[in-house]
C-alpha cells in the first residue's frame, strides 16, 4: 500500500509497529488536494468515459471506498462499503489473520457524479477483513440500497463476478480525493509480496494510473461494464524489493520483478459467490474462495 505524501509520523509509527503496508492518506477527510474540495479532477493523460464517476464512491478518514452491491443483492438488503484491508480501523490485519463480523461504527462521506459530499452513512458492522491472499475490508451500513437510492439518488456499484480482462480501460475513482484516474490493466501478477504479506493474482495498472496515498480501497472500474473489477491497494514508490511501499512481482517460478512507480490492485470477482440473500456472509458457500478464519 502507499505511504502518504506527507508520512513522517506515520512512518515512525509503522516502524515501531513493524513492517506494515501504508496507504492511509496525510490529511483529515475534509482536506482538499488536486482541486477544490468540492470538485472533481480527472488524470487527463487518458480519457474517461462519461459513464464513470464519483457518484457511490466514498471517503474514509484516511482511504478511499465504495457502496457495493452483488448481482444478486437486492434493493431492501442492508448496504455494504468495500475498501482495503489495511484501512480497517482498529489496523492492519495480520498475514493469515480474517476478521468476520466486528463491531464498528465508522461513518463513510458519500459522494455523487461532481465528487460532492450528500451524506454520511454508518457501518453496523465489519462484515469481512482481511490482507491475506488479497486486502479487502467490506462494511455493512445501517441503511439499505434502497434508502440510500431514495434520499439520496446515488445508487451502488456493481461488484462484477468475473475476472478482469488484460488491456480493458479502468478508471481508479478515489472518494478521498474526489479524483479520477484512467488507464488500462497492464496484466495480471502471480504473487503481490509487500513487507509480511502476499497478494494472489493481482491486477498491474498502465502507468497512467499514478495512484497517491489516500487512494487506497479505491474502486476499480471497468469503463466498459461500469463495474467493479478490482480494489485499489498498492504502488512500489522507491524501487526497493518486496518491502513496504515497494511491493514486488512474484512469478509461479520464483522470479522476482521490481517495477519502481508502477501501481496496483486486488481482484474482487471472488467476493460475490461468499455473500447470499440478504446480503449475509457464508463463506462455507459454494465458490467461495475468500480465506476463513
Amino acid at each position: 500500500m502507499r505511504k502518504p505524501l506527507v508520512a513522517a509520523l506515520f512512518a515512525l509509527v509503522i516502524a515501531g509497529a513493524g513492517a506494515a503496508p501504508a496507504v492511509a492518506a496525510p490529511a483529515p477527510e475534509s482536506a482538499p488536494a488536486h482541486g477544490s474540495a468540492s470538485g472533481v479532477t480527472a488524470d487527463t493523460r487518458a480519457p474517461a468515459l462519461k459513464a464513470v464517476s464519483l457518484a457511490g464512491t466514498v471517503a474514509l478518514s484516511n482511504c478511499s471506498g465504495s457502496v457495493v452491491r452483488f448481482p444478486n443483492s437486492a434493493d431492501t438488503d442492508p448496504a455494504l462499503v468495500l475498501s482495503n484491508g489495511h484501512c480497517l480501523e482498529t489496523g492492519f490485519p495480520e498475514p493469515g489473520e480474517v476478521i468476520v463480523g466486528q463491531s464498528s461504527s465508522r461513518t463513510f462521506g458519500l459522494l455523487n457524479s461532481a465528487g460532492t459530499k450528500v451524506a454520511t452513512l454508518r457501518a453496523s458492522k465489519v462484515a469481512y477483513s482481511t490482507m491475506t491472499d488479497t486486502d479487502i475490508t467490506i462494511y455493512q451500513l445501517t441503511s439499505t440500497y434502497a434508502t440510500i437510492r431514495n434520499s439520496y439518488g446515488i445508487s451502488a456499484l456493481t461488484v462484477q463476478n468475473t475476472h478482469p480482462t488484460a488491456g480493458s480501460a479502468i478508471t481508479v475513482a478515489s472518494g478521498y480525493w474526489k479524483k479520477l484516474y484512467n488507464c488500462n490493466v497492464d496484466g495480471f501478477v502471480y504473487r503481490l509480496k509487500e513487507g509480511d504479506w502476499t497478494w494472489k493474482d493481482s491486477v498491474r495498472y498502465t502507468s497512467a494510473c499514478n495512484t497517491i496515498g489516500g487512494t487506497s480501497g479505491s474502486p476499480v472500474v471497468d469503463q466498459a461494464t461500469g463495474k467493479v473489477v478490482a480494489v485499489n491497494n498498492t504502488g512500489n514508490e522507491d524501487g526497493e524489493r518486496c518491502t513496504v511501499n515497494n511491493p514486488c512481482e512474484v512469478d509461479a517460478s520464483g522470479n522476482v520483478t521490481v517495477r519502481q512507480g508502477i501501481n496496483y490492485a486486488e481482484e474482487t470477482y471472488q467476493i460475490p459467490a461468499c455473500f447470499t440473500t440478504g446480503n449475509k456472509l457464508n463463506l462455507a458457500a459454494s465458490g467461495c474462495v475468500l480465506p476463513k478464519p
